[in-house]
């Protein structure tokens, strides 16, 4: 039997799509100000957050009925110590930020690698820079993985940021995987 994920939709969130929801939040609760509907407003403002609290909650249950596929992971046969520095991009309202970060900060505690950890959600500068369109992004030097990872995958790219570290500067490349 496999174990490979089967989704619909990639395994990622695309930022323009997690800030126009929110945009679309502000303009309801404008609209029910302006229309005065006053109990339409207060259900407004209490319901659409309390739904987006459910679906982060229960984010790792139901993300194969919205298309997403299992969020299950993989862990690493082996690892090793891993002295490189780690950069974690994060936008607020992603269901798969806090799904990686918490596999990141448990690979840490084995790896012993720096996690430096970027909210890029008021941040549109590093976006623009860093040309980052989906979130979570993990880096290692220049290498890249875009959406949902496996702590086997993180573990990958973080032995791969010692590699080329360690490695003559003419074997540096870069890469950006973008994971399913």
């Amino acid at each position: 039997m496999t174990t490979q994920r089967i989704a619909a939709k990639k395994q990622q969130c695309n930022v323009t799509g997690l800030i126009l929801s929110w945009v679309g939040y502000l303009a309801g609760l404008a609209y029910m100000g302006y229309e005065r509907h006053w109990v339409g407003g207060a259900c407004w403002l209490v319901l659409v957050p309390s739904v987006r609290w459910a679906l982060f909650r229960y984010f790792h249950s139901i993300s194969r009925f919205l298309g997403y596929g299992r969020v299950d992971d993989q862990l690493p046969v082996k690892v090793s110590r891993a002295p490189v520095a780690v950069t974690f991009y994060s936008f607020f309202s992603c269901p798969f930020c806090p799904i990686v970060l918490q596999r990141l900060e448990a690979l840490q505690r084995e790896m012993d690698f720096t996690l430096e950890k970027i909210d890029v959600t008021l941040k549109p500068q590093i976006l623009v820079s860093k040309g980052i369109s989906a979130v979570p992004v993990v880096e290692v030097g220049n290498d890249r993985l875009v959406g949902n990872a496996t702590s086997e995958q993180l573990a990958e790219l973080i032995g791969l940021g010692v590699i080329r570290l360690s490695g003559p500067s003419s074997e540096r490349s870069s890469a950006t995987v973008k994971v399913a």
